[in-house]
């Protein structure tokens, strides 16, 4: 056996535990920080070849682990934009220069341009839904945008879809006539009132019952003078509309073609029973805040209520998480051993959920830390005995010519 070959094992193992010391100081460094993933460093022998008569010592290699993939614990909070991924899943975020990276730290805040920006400084990336739910690339980060508040301010939308329920007596006899007022938005947030007339155009026969007809006009009332139709609508003998159902188009005055749904109508033995308006659009509002639903969708919602999807957040995930490349402030990049970013939305593909008003906390467990701490400082100091040891055998050895 080499004393040299003593003093090398020594220091092997002195650096081996220096390396674990360095993973427990930067855990427990960071047991506060959001979306912390702990290091830990694991070892593995290298064995030196060695003769019959003979012990050639190896040394000690080093390995860095990241539990990336170990969810830390949640807590809530009083602001809607903290988010956390409850399951598996990383947001998308990119730096000052566009570079996109993964993070689980969702404690993000609006800048002074309003773009949603978390502690580290890293922006919030998502798909804008200004031309309805966007197209994902599996495979690719393209699309992606920062998400931004401040285009949410005051905003007025036209109506293009409404629908109206409800019931038409079966009873009603050729010329009886029931009306409906609804409130729909043009181009600039203005009300522009409409009647719905419905007029019963053929009798009931309860002796030969037939399909039933029906006349729906469109009289304007706020500005007046407008109108759109005659629409035919068909009832069969049970009372279901099976012509009709949607009245398209109706130009509003200053504003959009509308649409409105009247599927929900039926003709059953009942007084006129008009139900569940629904229109779209809105007057112009200020935003009131913003919410974030667990499938990544952000609303803006206005004061007067009305909730409008302004962006929808993805998840990315890669095969192998622990495998991520960690860079400063929390992100991580893909790289050989963790395989190419797969992107989806929450809730799909085995992606987990947005949790709004919620925060990861850092898995560090100080207990473990603070053993492995120990531990690390007993056998630094046993490695730092063999050295000694070889040294003093060393000196020894070299002494004998004298």
């Amino acid at each position: 056996m080499s004393l040299y070959g003593v003093l090398r094992t020594g220091v092997s193992g002195m650096n081996a535990q220096s390396n674990k010391l360095g993973t427990v100081a930067d855990n427990i460094a960071n047991a506060n920080t959001v979306g912390y993933k702990r290091a830990s460093a694991e070892f593995s022998s290298l064995v030196l070849s060695s003769g019959k008569g003979s012990y050639n010592s190896g040394s000690v290699v080093t390995n860095i682990r990241y539990s990336i993939s170990q969810q830390g614990p949640l807590v809530f909070t009083t602001s809607s934009a903290d988010l956390a991924v409850q399951g598996n899943g990383f947001f998308v975020v990119s730096d000052e220069g566009g570079t996109p990276y993964l993070t689980r730290a969702g404690s993000f805040v609006p800048d002074s341009e309003g773009n949603l920006v978390n502690t580290a400084g890293y922006y919030l990336m998502g798909y804008p839904l200004t031309n309805g739910n966007p197209n994902v690339t599996l495979n690719s980060l393209d699309g992606l945008e920062r998400v931004n508040l401040a285009n949410l301010a005051m905003s007025a939308n036209p109506t293009t879809q409404g629908s109206l329920g409800g019931n038409l007596p079966i009873a009603a006899a050729l010329g009886d006539t029931f009306q409906s007022s609804l409130i729909v938005y043009d181009n600039v947030g203005n009300k522009v009132q409409f009647n719905v007339t419905f007029e019963k155009m053929t009798d009931f026969d309860p002796l030969a019952p037939a399909n039933q007809q029906w006349q729906v006009t469109i009289d304007g009332v706020e500005p007046a003078g407008w109108t759109a139709g005659p629409f035919a609508l068909e009832f069969d003998t049970s009372g279901q509309i099976v012509a009709g159902a949607a009245l398209t188009p109706i130009n509003i005055p200053n504003g959009q073609a509308m649409t409105l749904d009247l599927s929900g109508m039926q003709q059953l033995a009942s007084e006129y029973a008009p139900l569940d308006p629904i229109v779209n659009g809105n007057a112009p509002s200020q935003v009131d805040k913003v919410e974030f639903g667990k499938d990544g969708t952000v609303y803006a919602v206005y004061e007067d209520g009305t909730r409008i999807a302004t962006y929808r957040i993805p998840l990315a995930n890669v095969p192998s998480p622990d495998k991520l490349t960690p860079e400063a402030g929390n992100v991580y990049s893909a790289s050989i051993e963790s395989g190419n970013v797969q992107v989806g939305f929450p809730g799909q593909a085995g992606l987990g959920s947005i949790l709004s008003g919620a925060l990861e906390q850092s898995n560090v467990d100080m207990g473990e830390e603070l053993t492995a701490m120990i531990e690390a400082q007993r056998n630094y100091t046993a490695n730092s005995k063999v050295f000694q040891t070889g040294s003093e055998l060393l000196d020894v050895l070299m002494n004998l010519k004298r």
